[in-house]
């Protein structure tokens, strides 16, 4: 069976480009396997999106992350809507940070993009900021900027809403891993684990970090990955109901001594509900598929999830623990921390790079690289990037 495209990777961002490929009439395959039921006996490939919640807010200190951001969280209703599944959580996202001296770059650069775009917003210090968030212990000193339409949402059920979605519109899904692209003068021939065999005329492949994969794209993508371990810290149901109105945050601490993001109270599929902080003392690149894959099934690294987990009890001193455990995940940088929607040749296209920020801007990511694939003109009067490494 042959396919206008098909898109590798049935992610965030390759669910989304799906969906708008079909949208725009095109016949699409999308390929991706689901996600393992025991990572640490998994031996194919993994995915960042596997976890309960992500932060989704227009604040940010780029303002073409914020556009992308904002075009996305716009479209969220819909796409709940089309898909059958809720994933968005408006608790609210905090972005807080010195306002001065070392470390207050990100803060400023972000109260400077929402005024720039009119993001709404409310500008917090010391005694305002600590009568909104009580459960917070901020130094003096600190600025938060609160965004009420922010707050999470579920990645796998993102996902699982585009895919419905797509699948609606046409989109045929194929659960297996390829593993190998093959351009042709005529075309693009896929080949899966599974032996299934898919003749397109153009390919994108949407594979986040392991976009590195031998065989997928003709030249290596400039992306660096990194590891990052996540700190669980499981709360009770009382603790939950105390905390029931915390929003996602961001945090830069004083000094630059590093950042962390937080998740508020979220239930997971153990049964258990978590707070969640990531924001790892060190960068660890992984330059290998296999570094990847022995990450993901490794579960994290408990030194620098301890270190994690002690940051919060020190931002929430109040907090009454059950217990901490990790996780691991990956993050893909590209060289101007742009996200990368680009053909490598006139059949294969690239679409990977989230710099830390890609779920919230899923949609409008894959909407763009949709466009790209299809030869279409990008909003060059909305975004300042043109996307390319």
């Amino acid at each position: 069976m042959g396919f206008d495209v098909v898109v590798v990777g049935a992610g965030l961002w390759g669910s989304a480009c799906a969906r708008y490929l079909a949208e725009m009439g095109a016949k699409v395959a999308l390929v991706g396997p689901a996600e393992p039921d025991h990572a640490a006996s998994h031996d194919g490939v993994f995915a960042s999106h596997y976890d309960q919640a992500r932060i989704t807010r227009r604040l940010a200190s780029h303002a073409d992350w914020s556009r992308a951001a904002a075009a996305s969280m716009d479209r969220y209703a819909d796409i709940e809507a089309q898909g059958g599944v809720p994933f968005f959580h408006q608790v609210g996202a905090l972005m807080a940070g010195p306002e001065q001296g070392a470390g207050s770059d990100y803060i400023l650069n972000t109260k400077t993009v929402a005024e720039d775009l009119g993001t709404d917003h409310d500008g917090l210090r010391g005694a305002a900021l600590r009568a909104r968030f009580p459960y917070f212990e901020f130094p003096d000193g600190i600025l938060g900027l609160f965004e009420a339409a922010g707050g999470w949402i579920n990645p796998r059920a993102h996902a699982t809403a585009e895919i419905t979605a797509a699948h609606a519109n046409g989109v045929t899904l194929v659960r297996d891993e390829v593993v190998d692209v093959q351009e042709r003068s005529d075309g693009v021939i896929v080949r899966c684990a599974g032996g299934k065999v898919l003749q397109a005329e153009r390919v994108a492949a949407a594979c986040g970090a392991f976009s590195k994969a031998s065989g997928l794209l003709p030249e290596p993508v400039p992306i660096k990955v990194y590891a990052r371990t996540i700190a669980f810290v499981e709360i009770d149901d009382a603790e939950a109901e105390r905390l029931k109105d915390m929003p996602s945050v961001v945090y830069f601490f004083p000094f630059g001594a590093g950042d962390c993001y937080i998740l508020p109270p979220v239930r997971y599929p153990d049964g258990k509900t978590y707070l969640k902080i990531g924001g790892d003392p060190e960068d660890v690149e992984l330059t290998s598929v296999a570094e990847m894959k022995e990450w993901f099934r490794g579960g994290g690294d408990p030194k620098a999830g301890s270190f994690m987990a002690d940051q919060l009890f020190q931002l929430m001193p109040g907090l009454a623990s059950q217990g901490v455990t990790f996780g691991s995940c990956a993050t893909s940088f590209t060289p101007r921390g742009n996200p990368l929607i680009y053909g490598q040749t006139e059949r294969v296209f690239a679409l990977t790079g989230g710099n830390g920020a890609g779920a919230k801007c899923a949609d409008e990511i894959g909407r763009l690289g949709a466009l790209r694939v299809l030869g279409k003109s990008l909003p060059e009067k909305t975004y300042q990037t043109d996307f390319l490494p």
